[in-house]
């Protein structure tokens, strides 16, 4: 079997159209073709396949569990053509081109809206789509090929993606306004042991979530964690109103109002990486634009 010479991107188109009809006289019509040719084709593509897509009978037609992988895979296919398409055509009307972008929250919060706009003012055709999640979920966005570049916090390693520090910061314990550390100058992670914690769920990054804990485990415990929120401006809002402590990036106590102090730990021996992640291989021009605008001050 020689897939790559024989398959066509119209056996896909046709066999998308029968999926998603489950008919092939509506998915005949759907094509503006007669039926005897799409049927041809769809035995065509399983020949090439090697094994059956669909399960037929005179009355009713189901995918195969093979059928339904192709599915996915096939709309994801065409979709990405159509993607490249529209580049082109970008390209050629002089636009440059799209870049999406996935970032941390916390992120903004540091120098990346000016890595923002240094990136617009030097390519103003470029249309730069940002899309704000979790470290995890812009991981999974450069994976899958909806992101062309990521900014991460201290990212779980993925194959399929190198990942470079931009900068660091160190963490600072965020406490409540009346809490009996709020005036010192620093304190120890020692001393926040008994405290109750409100932090950020795990899924949104394995790594980011445990390094900080890391300092507590050096003082022989490990945080209780009595609230979960999955932003910092919660967070922060729920130690303002007493319901426990939490620890977060230096960042982030710009955010911080009258009910809330962030004090730096004492003799913390992590600090949290600002990352930049990018697919491997990917060496269009437009992303090592971007690159050269995030790492100007790194």
């Amino acid at each position: 079997m020689h897939m790559d010479q024989d398959l066509e991107l119209r056996h896909l188109r046709y066999f998308v159209a029968v999926a998603e009809e489950l008919h092939f006289a509506r998915a005949a019509r759907r094509l503006h073709i007669s039926q005897p040719p799409l049927s041809q084709q769809i035995r065509r593509l399983e020949e090439i396949v090697g094994c059956p897509l669909f399960v037929r009978s005179s009355r009713w037609v189901k995918l195969t569990p093979a059928g339904e992988t192709l599915l996915e895979r096939a709309r994801r296919s065409l979709r990405n053509v159509q993607r490249d398409l529209i580049d082109v055509r970008r390209v050629g009307a002089g636009e440059v081109g799209t870049l999406n972008v996935g970032f941390v929250g916390s992120a903004m919060l540091t120098t990346l809206p000016e890595t923002f706009r240094r990136f617009r003012e030097a390519y103003p055709r470029v249309h730069l789509r940002l899309y704000e999640s979790f470290t995890a979920q812009v991981l999974e966005g450069l994976q899958n090929g909806t992101l062309d570049a990521g900014i991460l916090r201290d990212s779980d390693p993925v194959d399929s993606v190198n990942v470079s520090t931009l900068f660091s910061e160190p963490y600072v314990a965020v406490l409540p306004g009346t809490h009996r550390c709020a005036r010192q100058r620093s304190v120890s992670p020692g001393a926040l042991r008994d405290e109750p914690f409100v932090y950020y769920p795990r899924s949104a990054g394995a790594r980011a979530f445990e390094k900080p804990f890391s300092l507590f485990e050096e003082y022989g415990f490990r945080p209780q964690i009595v609230q979960e929120a999955s932003h910092w401006v919660s967070i922060l809002r729920l130690v303002g109103a007493g319901m426990g402590v939490s620890i977060a990036p230096s960042c982030v106590q710009r955010l911080a109002s009258t009910e809330v102090v962030c004090v730096p730990l004492r003799n913390a021996k992590v600090s949290s990486n600002i990352e930049l992640g990018l697919v491997k291989g990917d060496s269009r021009p437009i992303v090592d634009h971007f690159v050269r605008c995030a790492a100007w001050r790194s």
